[in-house]
Order: structure tokens, then C-alpha cells, then sequence
């Protein structure tokens, strides 16, 4: 079992960063692919971006492709999102999620953390 936990939410103004954590317990997460996705209200929830291989190779959505960036600490056994030029429409609930699989849009994730709440104000 491993158990996800995401902090570093928040209200930001557009045009400003926030940064996520997920802190993992249980299992070491380099036993798996890693990944952020996220849920504005009243929309399915979207991927956002994947770590592969312990940080080795990482994937983004088109729409956050240039502005974030996953990253791992295998040490601290967290996985972060840093957000730069935040806009209005990153707005969401934003998750943390484990996969045995391959990361990605349409993968089956393992375990999940409870979100962490991200308002950008325009």
C-alpha cells in the first residue's frame, strides 16, 4: 500500500507559481510512475503530467507543456509540481497518483492522493 499526500495549494494571482508536494509512504516511489492530474468544477478530471523511471523521462499536457514542471526526490520520496504563469483556467483540484503501469492520460492509477485545492484569480 502506498499512501499519497499533496500540499502547496492555494490562491495565487494569474501570472504567478505555486509549488505541489506529494509526500509518499509505504512503498518507495521509484517502484512506479508518477503523475498530476487535476479536476476544475464541472469537468472531467485531466491529466496533467508524468515522471517515468525515477525522474528520467517526464510527460505534460499540451496546455501546461512550458509553464510546469514535475520532478522527483527519490531521497525524500516526494514527487513536486512547480506551476509558473498560472492562469485562470489551471484552476482545479489537483491530484497526486501512483501507477504500476505506464503513466499517462488514459492510464489505471494505483493509488491517489485526497488533492490539493489550486485558485488562480484573474
Amino acid at each position: 500500500q502506498v499512501q499519497l499526500v499533496e500540499s502547496g495549494g492555494g490562491l495565487v494571482q494569474a501570472g504567478g507559481s505555486l509549488r505541489l508536494s506529494c509526500a509518499a509512504s509505504g512503498r518507495s516511489l521509484s517502484n512506479y510512475d508518477m503523475a498530476w492530474l487535476r479536476q476544475a468544477p464541472g469537468k472531467e478530471r485531466e491529466f496533467v503530467a508524468a515522471t517515468y523511471w525515477s525522474g528520467l523521462r517526464t510527460s505534460y499536457a499540451e496546455s501546461v507543456k512550458g509553464r510546469f514542471t514535475i520532478s522527483t526526490d527519490n531521497v525524500k520520496n516526494t514527487v513536486s509540481l512547480q506551476m509558473n504563469s498560472l492562469k485562470a483556467e489551471d484552476t482545479a483540484v489537483y491530484y497526486c497518483a501512483a501507477t504500476s503501469g505506464v503513466a499517462g492520460p488514459t492510464a489505471r492509477y494505483d493509488y491517489w492522493g485526497q488533492g490539493t485545492q489550486v485558485t488562480v484569480s484573474s
